[in-house]
């Protein structure tokens, strides 16, 4: 009979991240899939997107641990050996963001950015009507929604992965870990080593008759 596993639980998303994180959330959706471009709703609607991302920022310097970008960071020492661990079929708990998934927030706030600033620069006298800014604007609304979708899908299979109910921990804050039963380990341990044989095998002796 396997010993219950003990879960872990881990305060890790403050109160202004998990606002912050499912209001852009909204922003997005509302954005993409019912308005349309040019409606007032639409317009406010993506200034609001961007400027939680940028108070976002700065809360990335003064915000609790977690929140801060020097605890996620996706420096080059960090992804290489993040994507080492995982070719390796290793997979450490992480409180915070793994760094792969932290260059995808990355992406995702530049990209709402980016989307914010090209949706400004349409209402101004000086871009009024260009195409090339519409197209851009278009291609950059086509991206979010891809990396957001990947992102999504990637919280669902790393949480499985590391027995982690990732998109749960943006609601409560807290990060539940399920490590794995230590009879479950052993039984995997034992599964995954083969039995090798004795390099001197001893021969049964036989009695001799005096």
């Amino acid at each position: 009979m396997q010993a219950p596993s003990e879960v872990v639980r881990v305060a890790v998303w403050d109160r202004f991240v998990r606002l912050f994180h499912w209001s852009l959330v909204g922003c997005v959706l509302v954005n993409a899939f019912l308005l349309d471009d040019g409606e007032t709703l639409h317009r406010w609607l993506g200034y609001t997107a961007s400027a939680l991302v940028l108070v976002r920022i700065v809360w990335g310097f003064v915000g609790s641990r977690h929140a801060r970008f020097d605890d996620f960071f996706p420096t080059p020492t960090r992804l290489k050996r993040h994507v080492l661990d995982l070719l390796k079929g290793q997979h450490t708990f992480q409180p915070g963001h793994n760094p792969v998934g932290a260059l995808m927030i990355f992406v995702l706030c530049a990209l709402v950015l980016g989307l914010g600033l090209t949706g400004f620069l349409q209402t101004s006298d000086a871009f009024w009507g260009e195409e090339w800014l519409q197209e851009l604007h278009e291609t950059l609304a086509d991206a979010l929604i891809a990396c957001a979708t990947l992102h999504a899908l990637a919280a669902l299979v790393m949480g499985r992965i590391e027995r982690t109910q990732l998109i749960k921990a943006m609601v409560t804050g807290i990060k539940e870990h399920h490590p794995e039963a230590p009879a479950r380990a052993a039984e995997n341990t034992a599964a995954t080593t083969k039995p090798t044989k004795p390099s001197n095998p001893s021969k049964p002796s036989r009695q001799i008759a005096p």
